[in-house]
């Protein structure tokens, strides 16, 4: 359809490079329902002496770059969360042992979350975006940290927690913002898209 200049309107189209249900749900919250949902399949191993600010920024590009090969009139947005203390990254527990080393290592200590963003233009430009957020543990007793393993909540999480988890009541505080720590700052998402070109307002608007 042609509009009253005689300029073609071309929709915009975001395709979501995860298969994360939180960042789909955190996309909807604020307005922007991902028009295809097409999850990146590449190996998440951090490299010798990587750092993990480093370590998510590297994956979030991996990712986008991997799928807009399948969308290339798409803007292509793509996150990796790597949960660290110090230079340490948590893995994602396999197993109860894993994740009880995991919650051993947070309870009573501080730190940080990371997500890097990274969105690909349907002209092929790449841009990303790093967020991190201090998280602050209560000290964790055994009873809590085996109720915890038990309940299985750990499962497929990084660090081996989710804040809007069970884990939430371990939280004593959470320095920068909430949402990163979910898995998608909502509005550093907001800001990196609008300043490569996607109408943010107006896909907020169209009613889903």
């Amino acid at each position: 359809m042609a509009n009253r200049c005689g300029e073609s309107r071309v929709r915009q189209r975001l395709v979501l490079a995860s298969a994360s249900p939180r960042r789909r749900a955190l996309l909807e919250q604020i307005g922007l329902a991902a028009d295809a949902i097409d999850p990146a399949d590449i190996g998440e191993i951090a490299k010798s002496k990587e750092s993990p600010p480093a370590f998510a920024e590297r994956l979030a590009r991996e990712k986008a770059s991997a799928v807009i090969a399948r969308h290339p009139d798409a803007f292509v947005l793509a996150a990796d969360t790597v949960v660290a203390c110090g230079r340490r990254i948590l893995p994602k527990p396999v197993d109860e042992a894993e994740a009880r080393a995991c919650l051993l290592l947070l309870s009573g200590r501080r730190h940080r979350v990371h997500t890097a963003l990274a969105v690909i233009t349907p002209d092929s430009a790449t841009h990303s975006r790093l967020v991190t957020s201090q998280v602050r543990f209560k000290r964790l007793t055994s009873t809590e940290i085996d109720a915890y393993i038990a309940a299985e909540d750990w499962r497929d999480k990084a660090g081996g927690y989710a804040i809007q988890g069970h884990a939430g009541r371990f939280v004593i505080s959470v320095n920068g913002s909430c949402s990163n720590v979910v898995g998608l700052p909502l509005y550093e998402t907001c800001a990196l898209l609008g300043g490569v070109g996607f109408a943010v307002d107006s896909a907020a608007a169209v009613p889903t």
